[in-house]
This record gives structure tokens, C-alpha cells and sequence, in this order.
């Protein structure tokens, strides 16, 4: 791209980052207006106010753009994106997600830090509670780390509980993972999940938003943002979520969306499961492992993915080395009987079941090698559940 060329694009985006900023657009109005302008929103510089109004944008909104305010308010959200390390790109750009095109309200402009090209690459949107039981947490993890390890991408929020297992799953199959936020990229949120954040970009994924930077996390952020995760997505893939959840919101945009949507069923005793169950009653694909959304995406997506398939499979037999060693010790599947998946088990609840079996000496060493191979996690609280 030429000086000239690259000037006039800057330009661009700094029309709809104006457009953006000016309070009462909304997302439909920016893209009247700058259809209205003829695909040019650089021409609401010059624009005098009857113009401006003579577009059907409403007169406060006219009155923000005319006397400078929106020019000056974009030029300094560039500039302080720059700062930060991110970068901006509108609807028009190259490198805005072309699934994200599709949908009815697409965000007219993303703030995005970390790699651009994973934003356009076939991902998964994983999504569920915040506070998902032990099992509910290792199929977000075990999941996402398979799919990744396959090359599709990682889609989440984030957000406390199955968000954070979907990244970290995908970020220990050295894959890649986007985080889409309801706060300015600039803004961590949960705070706890900082180191997360950087993983995720460390990693060759990304943090992205439609909000300013600065944007700090109000409620109703999130359920916007989630017509986001199902837009960019092939196919939505829902981990435990109560009967009214976001995670509700997510699986609805995504079959407005016609995107795919899968689920993992749960006990029917858990309240969290109720989300999943009914989706797989209205007919959302009921998933177990990773080949259940495999073999529903798209052939062309899956011819792509699979161009790399003797680098999959070498990655897989790893993590089925680490986490499914040959052998188990007496004592350890004495242990690892009491445990189970789908509920955590505090440790004087084990040692009591057991006594008369095993002694504290022997449960703490078999406790320890169930850990180092990964067949067993250790909660806070001293609490116990298997992973597999």
C-alpha cells in the first residue's frame, strides 16, 4: 500500500471510529450513515450540519459531528489504542472477521489487541457458567484443548469459570484462543484472569471488543458482546449453563446466526445442566469428545484443517502419554475409585471413607501420583475430582 493510499485508509477508519464515538448512532445508524455517504465515511468531516441531518442522523448526533467533537474524540481513541499496543479496524478492513460480516448488527469498528489473522481463521465459540462443577470445567478444558490441538480456534469470554477452562485448554495444546471482552481492551475483567490475557496474545491469539478503550464491566455489556462469539464462530459449543444464563443469549444468537450449535449434557441433578439438556432437546448436536463437532463442520473447513494432520497427531499422542500413563499402583486406584468426575471430594471425606483401608501416608502418596499423571485435580480447599 501506497503513502497515499495508506493515508486515505486511515482516514477511513477515522471515520467510523467519529461515527462510532457520536452518542445515539447505535450500530444500524452508523451503517445507514455510511451507506448514505456513499461507502465514504471520510466525507462527515466536511459535511456541514443540514448535510449531516439531511443523512437522517439524529440532530444531537449531527451537532457532535459538525462542530469537530467527534473528530477530535476518534483521533484520541486512536491514539491511545496505539499506546496500549493494540489497534483498530472497521468494517470495511481487510482484516475484520468475515463470519462477523454476516450477521444482522455487525460492530462497525473492533478494537483488537494481539494477532489479527487469528480473528479470520475457523474457530468454536465455547461457552457456559461461571461456575461450572468440576466436570462441567474439565470438558470446557478437555474440549477446547482437543479442538485446538486441531487447529480450529478458540473462541470465549473470558468470564470466570467455563471461559477460563475453554482458553487454558486451548493454551496447553499450544493452539489458538480469542477472548472476546464487554470492557475496553484495556480493562481486565476478572481482574484474577491478567496473566490469562497475556497467555492468550503470548500465545498468537487475541482480545478484541467493540468497546472504547477505558470501558469498565457493566452488566449489560456482556449479553451484546455475545452476539459477537456466535458471529465469529462456524458453531457454538455450550458447557453447563443455568436456565437463565448469558449462555442462553449466545446459543440464541448463534441459531439467528445459522451457526451449529453443540452441547455437552449434564446431570440431570446439577441446575446448570438444565441449559445444555434443553439445547439438545431443540435439537442442538449432543457432543462427548471433539469428533462430534468434527464431523459437522463444514468439508471445506475440515479439508483446511486437516492439511497438517501428521503435526495433529504427534501433539495428541503426547497429551495421551502424559495424561493416561500405562500403569496405576494398588493404592492409587483405591483412590482414585473414591474420586469421581463430576463432583469434587474434600480431602477428610476421602481419609474417612478410607480408613481401615489405607493409612493418611499412603493416601497422601497415592493422591500425589494421581496428580503427577494427570488423572486426578487438585480444587482449593483441599479438594478432590478426577479428570478423566
Amino acid at each position: 500500500m501506497g503513502v497515499q493510499e495508506g493515508a486515505a485508509a486511515e482516514m477511513r477508519r477515522l471515520g467510523w471510529m467519529a461515527l462510532m464515538l457520536t452518542p445515539g448512532m447505535g450500530t444500524k445508524g452508523i451503517h445507514k450513515a455510511v451507506e448514505r455517504l456513499g461507502g465514504e465515511p471520510e466525507r462527515l468531516f466536511a459535511a456541514s450540519l443540514t448535510e449531516l441531518e439531511g443523512l437522517r442522523i439524529p440532530a444531537k448526533a449531527a451537532q457532535f459531528l459538525a462542530d469537530g467533537r467527534a473528530r477530535a474524540a476518534a483521533e484520541d481513541e486512536i491514539r491511545r489504542v496505539d499506546e496500549a499496543g493494540g489497534c483498530v479496524i472497521s468494517f470495511e478492513d481487510d482484516a475484520y472477521p468475515a463470519r462477523l460480516r454476516e450477521i444482522f448488527d455487525p460492530p462497525a469498528v473492533l478494537w483488537v489487541r494481539g494477532n489479527l489473522e487469528a480473528l479470520s481463521r475457523a474457530g468454536i465459540a465455547v461457552v457456559g457458567t461461571r461456575q461450572p462443577s468440576p466436570y462441567g470445567a474439565g470438558m470446557a478444558e478437555r474440549l477446547s484443548r482437543d479442538l485446538a490441538l486441531r487447529k480450529l480456534v478458540i473462541l470465549s469470554g473470558m468470564a470466570r469459570g467455563v471461559d477460563t477452562a475453554a482458553h487454558k485448554g486451548a493454551i496447553e495444546a499450544g493452539g489458538t484462543t480469542v477472548s472476546v471482552w464487554g470492557t475496553g481492551i484495556d480493562v481486565i475483567y476478572p481482574k484474577e484472569n491478567k496473566r490469562l490475557a497475556e497467555q492468550i496474545v503470548a500465545c498468537g491469539g487475541a482480545v478484541i471488543s467493540e468497546y472504547p478503550m477505558g470501558t469498565f464491566p457493566a452488566p449489560q455489556n456482556f449479553p451484546i458482546r455475545n452476539r459477537i462469539l456466535s458471529g465469529m464462530s462456524v458453531g457454538v459449543l455450550v458447557i453447563e449453563a443455568a436456565e437463565y444464563s448469558g449462555t442462553r443469549i449466545t446459543a440464541r444468537c448463534a441459531m439467528e446466526q445459522n451457526r451449529d450449535v453443540y452441547a455437552v449434557p449434564g446431570n440431570v441433578t446439577n441446575k446448570n445442566a438444565w441449559g445444555p439438556n434443553t439445547l439438545i432437546k431443540q435439537g442442538a448436536k449432543l457432543t462427548a469428545s471433539w469428533e462430534d463437532v468434527w464431523e459437522d463442520l463444514p468439508p471445506e473447513i475440515r479439508v483446511g484443517l486437516e492439511g497438517d494432520e501428521s503435526k495433529v497427531k504427534e501433539s495428541a499422542s503426547l497429551f495421551s502419554d502424559v495424561a493416561a500413563p500405562v500403569a496405576m499402583g494398588e493404592h492409587e486406584r483405591v483412590v482414585f475409585d473414591r474420586l469421581r468426575q463430576d463432583e469434587a471430594m474434600q480431602l477428610d471425606d476421602l481419609m474417612e471413607g478410607l480408613e481401615g483401608v489405607l493409612g493418611s501416608p499412603e493416601i497422601f502418596t497415592a493422591l500425589f501420583e494421581l496428580e503427577l499423571s494427570g488423572r486426578v485435580r487438585q480444587l482449593p480447599g483441599k479438594n478432590y475430582v478426577r479428570t478423566i
